[in-house]
This record gives structure tokens, C-alpha cells and sequence, in this order.
């Protein structure tokens, strides 16, 4: 088996649960970790027993021995690192959103079809088991056609300071767990359904922010399906991740971390239950393998399979690069109160 050589780039939250769910994928290696903070690449490596960590990135790009980076970065610097990686003629998968706007988006797609390698949108809602079974039930036909849509991601707030600046993050609520629920739209309703129009609100309710730390909306497909969108960083209780898809003779209801197998309670604290909770104890619903249930794991090992196997992955920089379109026109309608159209993704 040819084991697939990875270098992480970042060494961050995103970057941990990459490797969690790349401890259980056979074939791989991850030969180096960038950061340009050194302290930062330096602690990940020990962290994760990496043999080496660089705080430059030429050098890291140079490096001939790479077969696929990741990129576990800022959203601020995912156009321009891609880019350079594309000349360079470097493998890539990025974490989501794939850029802060669709003129971003469109700058790495381009950067890596023209280089002819290959591209991975790293959005797990749409590789976690639950959602990939609800996925094949719809494709089975169980539920006739897929009429309506819900998506729900909540929790109290990001945990980098980035997040909170709409300059660097690209916008707040909508633009960090939004494109979780837009692209898991297009996973029920096809992507051959196009999203054509949007209607958004969003304000911020809670926190000291200039970014919207609420934000709703509903977008229309070219079939007539809806999919309505609800995300919040003021909800209490840790992570919240549900779908409805409803369709013409049934429904489905997937949810990652409320709806777990386990449920306990205790009178002491009882450590790590879940990602963003706020308490761990009294009632508490730990989540069994968060790199498995999120589809971390899932997704890692897709990625490394395209690279061994020479296949273009089913998650790309297209992918991305439509849900950012989909992105600027939510927060097009969110300023304007009406509802804005999407235009072709060609």
C-alpha cells in the first residue's frame, strides 16, 4: 500500500480533530505540521508525535515528499495558500467554508483546475454516518421527493478570536455553521437541483461582536424544494447538530449530538462531554467518538483514498465555491430584507 504523505498546515482546534480522525486511517503519515506561530507547530508535533514542524511556508510548499496538504487555516489566508500551493502544483483539501466570498472561492478553484490537481472541500456534515444513511434513504427513494429541508447548528461561540472579526472570518454565524447546513441541503436535494434564490435575517443578540451571532434562512431550489437554515452562537448546552428532510411520503430527522446513546448524570464533574458544552455535570449527554459521529474520520479517509487511487474526491473546491455563492447572497438579503437571487455557479 502506498502510504500518503500529509502535511498539515495549521495547528489548531480544526487541525486536532483532523487528526483524530486521521489516527484511524490506514496508508497515511503526517510528516510535518506549518504554523507560523513555531511554539504553536512545535507543541502539535509533540501533541500528535509528528517528527517535524516548520514555521515557513516556502519551505514547506517546496518539500517534494508531500502528497496532499491540509489545510487547517484561518479563513482569511485559505485563498492565498491554496493559490500557491496550486502553482506549485500541490494536492489540497481545505476546511470549510473554502474561502470569506465566492470572488475568493472562485480564485482557488480556478488556481486548481488550471493546475490539474486535485481538490477536496473538507465539509464533514455531509461525511458524518448519520447524514451519508439519511442520504442513501433519500436516494433510495423512501421518502418520495424531497420537498423542504431544516438544518439547525448551534453553540455559545466560537473558540478563536478570529472567528469574531467579520474582516478575517469572511461574516459570523451564518458564514461559520451556514455553510454546514447549505451544503447539507444540497447533499439531500441533489446537486443537480441548483440553488436559485435567498432570504436571510441575521443580527447579533448576545455577544459583543460585529458580526451577526444569529441568522436564519430560507433558500429556493430550481425544483421548488426549500431549505431553511437556523444557526446561533448564544445556544446553551454544548454542540447542536440536527436535519429534517421532509419529503412527498416521508421524513427523516438526523441529530449528531443531542439524540446520543448515552446520557448521564453526575454530582461531579466528569471531564470532556462534548464539543462547546458548558457544564459537565448534572445531566450531560456525552458523545461517543466525535471524530467518527462528526465525520472527520469519514472524510480524512475519502481524501486519502482519492490520493492513493488517483479519483477525484465527491466534496471539491466546486463544491465550496457554489455554497460561498449561495453565502454572499444571504448576507446580500440579510442587508437588503428581500430576497436575493443566486446566480449560476458555472
Amino acid at each position: 500500500m502506498q502510504i500518503v504523505r500529509i502535511a498539515m498546515l495549521g495547528s489548531g482546534f480544526v487541525a486536532d480533530f483532523y487528526m483524530q480522525g486521521l489516527a484511524d486511517v490506514a496508508g497515511q503519515e503526517v510528516a510535518t505540521v506549518y504554523n507560523p506561530n513555531r511554539s504553536s507547530a512545535e507543541k502539535f508535533a509533540a501533541k500528535w508525535q509528528i517528527v517535524h514542524f516548520s514555521d515557513n511556508l516556502a519551505e514547506t510548499i517546496a518539500r517534494d515528499d508531500i502528497n496532499l496538504y491540509l489545510l487547517a487555516i484561518p479563513n482569511h489566508v485559505h485563498a492565498e495558500i491554496a493559490v500557491k500551493l496550486a502553482r506549485a502544483g500541490r494536492n489540497q483539501v481545505c476546511t470549510k467554508p473554502l474561502a470569506r466570498s465566492a470572488e475568493e472561492a472562485r480564485q482557488m478553484l480556478e488556481a486548481v483546475e488550471d493546475a490539474g490537481v486535485m481538490h477536496g472541500y473538507a465539509e464533514t456534515e455531509v461525511f458524518a454516518p448519520a447524514v451519508v444513511r439519511a442520504e442513501r434513504l433519500v436516494r433510495a427513494g423512501t421518502v418520495g421527493r424531497v420537498l423542504w429541508v431544516r438544518s439547525r447548528e448551534s453553540h455559545f461561540g466560537p473558540h478563536s478570536p478570529w472567528f469574531w472579526q467579520p474582516e478575517l472570518a469572511g461574516g459570523g454565524a451564518l458564514m461559520d455553521m451556514g455553510c454546514h447546513c447549505i451544503e447539507a441541503a444540497r447533499f439531500f436535494f441533489g446537486k443537480d437541483d441548483p440553488p436559485v434564490e435567498v432570504m436571510a435575517w441575521g443580527d447579533t443578540l448576545l455577544h459583543e461582536t460585529t458580526g451577526e451571532d444569529n441568522a436564519l434562512a430560507i433558500i429556493r431550489f430550481q425544483s421548488g424544494g426549500i431549505a431553511h437554515l437556523e444557526v446561533s452562537w448564544s445556544s446553551r448546552g454544548g454542540l447542536d447538530l440536527r436535519n429534517e428532510i421532509h419529503g412527498s411520503e416521508g421524513v427523516i430527522f438526523t441529530d449528531l449530538t443531542r439524540g446520543t446513546s448515552v446520557e448521564a448524570f453526575t454530582l461531579r464533574p466528569s471531564g470532556y462531554v462534548v464539543e462547546k458544552a458548558d457544564a459537565d455535570q448534572g445531566w450531560t449527554k456525552p458523545v461517543p467518538e466525535e471524530a467518527f459521529t462528526y465525520g472527520y474520520q469519514a472524510e480524512m479517509k475519502h481524501f486519502v483514498e482519492c490520493i492513493r487511487n488517483g479519483t477525484p474526491p465527491r466534496e471539491t473546491y466546486r463544491d465550496g465555491y457554489v455554497v460561498n455563492c449561495v453565502l454572499d447572497a444571504a448576507y446580500r438579503s440579510m442587508h437588503t430584507r428581500t430576497w436575493q437571487p443566486i446566480p449560476p455557479q458555472s
